[in-house]
């Protein structure tokens, strides 16, 4: 077939070539005097191309004249400029294929605009529409980058398990893995059974949360690793913000503190927002048109900003001393709201600002117990409107005091026999962070409901398609 992009035909490609494209037709109108101008795109960029073809070609009467919008065509023609406005070329063609039609009665996506809404009814469909055309574009570029920060700078790209016996959040809200036949013999009651010898893997397993300890394993091992992955919280919160399966990225470095870490995730999302605004300027333009009109700004801003650095106490007593309610009252101990968060971004810094230095009792027994003995060497890193995008720390080396925090959390050290040994066998100090795709996603595009950054959201309640 040899076609070329309809990106590169209206961006590469010299008028007087001969071109075959392919797509599918978003609008036809047809003029008196026998010509008629097809508007399709490819999905490779934002833009239609435009088609003109006259009522000479032999199947004009009998498919040209029949096309309507979500038709599939392969067009032959010559690229010309184009004298109508708008548009710098548009194709004269020498033959138009209907490779497949699209009944108007019945095609949901009609050239109109849609709700959000009744667009995630029809998610199979739904990115043949700009806006959801435009945000796998810019999900592919964010995911490109991602993986070019990491391998710049010497990282290896791990694959760790989806089916995991460990916790590592420690917040309970796991998926539990069964084949079909124990889920068929499951018991009225839903209790599980402490003896899982009938189990498929011998034990009881879950969909991983986190993607980290295993990650931990590797950097113990080669230095520096990342993963890049799907995740899954069994968290019934049916809200905009919230998903139950979702992509995260967490990097893991050996010989690395707080500080190495820190640096790390600000030079990381600098360099993401950097080249989505870099390499999907069109569509970046049409975000800030009809679906936020400051995400340029916004992301201009953070990549040209250097990050203030806080500790936890200092940030509570900023709050504490701001002159305003709060839905929240901060208090030393009490994790920061998002309207903690966003203060500090928005009004006290006017830019991302990482604080470092959480109590142990809201963190995780993997986080570094400081000398204090009530704080460990955890960071968040906080954006404008958003607050939260990336979470991290500096793990816990240091066997005896490991022993200790699991304890308190009422981890069972046995269950994690392995990650022991990476104390027990030439410990170092080691660091890392996660960052969830679909937050990211939704700040960069602006976009109010995170299911409209995945292309098939699961939620509550909903797994469809």
């Amino acid at each position: 077939m040899n076609r070329i992009l309809i990106k590169d035909a209206l961006t590469e490609t010299p008028a007087g070539t001969e071109v075959t494209l392919c797509g599918w037709v978003r609008t036809v109108r047809t003029s008196k005097g026998g010509f008629s101008f097809l508007a399709i795109n490819d999905g490779s960029c934002l833009s239609n191309i435009q088609i003109v073809a006259d009522e000479k070609l032999p199947n004009y009467q009998n498919d040209i004249l029949h096309l309507t919008s979500g038709s599939s065509v392969l067009v032959r023609g010559r690229l010309v400029d184009s004298p109508a406005k708008g548009q710098s070329v548009e194709v004269q063609a020498s033959e138009v294929v209907l490779l497949g039609k699209a009944d108007p009665e019945r095609y949901p996506i009609q050239p109109k605009r849609h709700s959000f809404e009744y667009l995630r009814t029809q998610a199979h469909l739904r990115p043949r529409t700009n806006t959801f055309g435009a945000v796998a574009r810019l999900r592919n570029t964010l995911s490109a980058a991602i993986h070019e920060f990491f391998q710049s700078r010497g990282f290896l790209y791990i694959h760790t398990p989806i089916i995991t016996a460990s916790d590592c959040e420690g917040a309970g809200e796991l998926f539990r893995v069964t084949s079909s036949r124990q889920g068929q013999e499951a018991t009225p009651t839903g209790e599980e059974s402490a003896d899982h010898t009938d189990e498929f893997f011998g034990r009881a397993t879950y969909l991983t949360v986190s993607g980290q300890l295993e990650a931990e394993t590797y950097a113990c091992a080669l230095g520096k690793v990342y993963t890049f992955g799907p995740t899954f919280r069994a968290e019934n919160s049916n809200t905009p913000r919230h998903l139950a399966e979702f992509w995260m990225i967490e990097p893991e470095m050996a010989f690395c503190d707080l500080a190495a870490n820190a640096d790390l995730a600000e030079e990381f999302v600098k360099h993401i927002f950097s080249t989505a605004l870099a390499r999907c300027d069109e569509d970046m333009k049409f975000f800030d048109q009809w679906i936020d009109k400051t995400v340029i700004e916004t992301l201009s801003h953070i990549a040209d900003s250097g990050f203030e650095r806080i500790t936890y106490t200092e940030a509570v007593k900023i709050l504490e001393a701001a002159d305003r309610q709060w839905d929240y009252p901060p208090a030393w101990g009490n994790d920061l709201q998002t309207e903690h968060e966003r203060y500090l971004t928005e009004e006290t810094f006017g830019k991302p600002v990482i604080v470092t230095d959480y109590p142990a009792s809201i963190k995780p027994f993997y986080m570094r117990l400081s000398d204090d003995g009530r704080t460990v060497a955890a960071m968040d890193v906080l954006v404008p409107k958003i607050g939260e995008i990336i979470g991290g720390a500096q793990r816990e080396e240091r066997l005896d005091v490991l022993t200790e925090r699991m304890a308190q959390s009422g981890t069972n050290p046995a269950d994690y026999w392995w990650y022991m040994d990476l104390r027990r066998y030439g410990t170092v100090p080691h660091a890392g962070f996660g960052l969830g795709l679909e937050r990211t996603v939704k700040f960069v595009i602006g976009m109010a409901n995170i299911r409209d950054v995945i292309p098939f959201p699961r939620t509550p309640r909903n797994a469809e398609f």
